[in-house]
């Protein structure tokens, strides 16, 4: 089994900021790419943000140059700075990521999801 686990979400006014993070855990060979989407409600799912495995990073054009992606040194956990946030970031934020399982094809692993909500 494989477990992504978000936390960090919350209530924050106009410009604020927060700090996501989601952990893997499970059976788990090797993560590639992690990432962010979010849904707000009524919307499709939005991509945010993604992180190689090798550190390299892209961020959906509606967040750049305020939210940047992160992943520990253990490769097991991405985080998510989210700085100067807009009432349109209100949303559920997933985490994805690209497992490699023992004997298993790699497999796409999706969160349960943290509420953000932007507002004063």
């Amino acid at each position: 089994q494989v477990q992504l686990v978000e936390s960090g979400g919350g209530l924050v006014q106009p410009g604020g900021s927060l700090r996501l993070s989601c952990a893997a855990s499970g059976s788990i060979s090797r993560i590639e790419a992690m990432g962010w989407y979010r849904q707000a409600p009524g919307k499709q799912r939005e991509w945010v943000a993604t992180i190689t495995s090798g550190g390299s990073t892209n961020y959906a054009d509606s967040v750049k140059g305020r939210f940047t992606i992160a992943r520990s040194s253990a490769k097991n956990t991405v985080f998510l700075q989210m700085n100067s946030l807009k009432p349109e970031d209100t949303a559920d934020y997933l985490c994805n990521a690209e497992i490699w399982r023992p004997g298993l094809r790699r497999g796409n692993y999706w969160g349960q999801g943290t509420q953000v909500t932007v507002s004063s």
